[in-house]
């Protein structure tokens, strides 16, 4: 098997080192990121080093905040975090779409 995977973050491909039993989890993290990247860039109209530092502060937040939650809040957080996924997923097929013509 191959042990990368190809990625894309705001729009730019990349290609990362990855173990095969761990893809799931890191296109999972790869969405979130660029759901957040996205969001934040959107609000701040920042990019670049100053982007991606404002992103990872808040990650980094977020992670810390989650450490101090309730299970039941946590589960919460995931949902978000999946929902947060699904648009990610959802915007890219309309994208796709559009790129072929095509509405929703």
């Amino acid at each position: 098997m191959n042990n990368t995977l190809d990625i894309k973050l705001l729009g730019k491909d990349y290609r990362v080192a990855c173990d095969p039993a761990e893809r799931e989890s890191l296109s999972a993290a790869v969405a979130y990121l660029d759901t957040k990247l996205n969001e934040i860039g959107t609000k701040t109209r920042s990019n670049g080093e100053r982007l991606a530092v404002m992103a990872a502060l808040n990650i980094a937040h977020e992670l810390l905040a989650m450490k101090n939650t309730s299970p039941e809040d946590a589960a919460q957080a995931e949902t978000a975090a999946i929902l947060a996924r699904i648009n990610s997923i959802e915007a890219k097929l309309d994208e796709s779409l559009a790129d072929h013509g095509q509405t929703s």
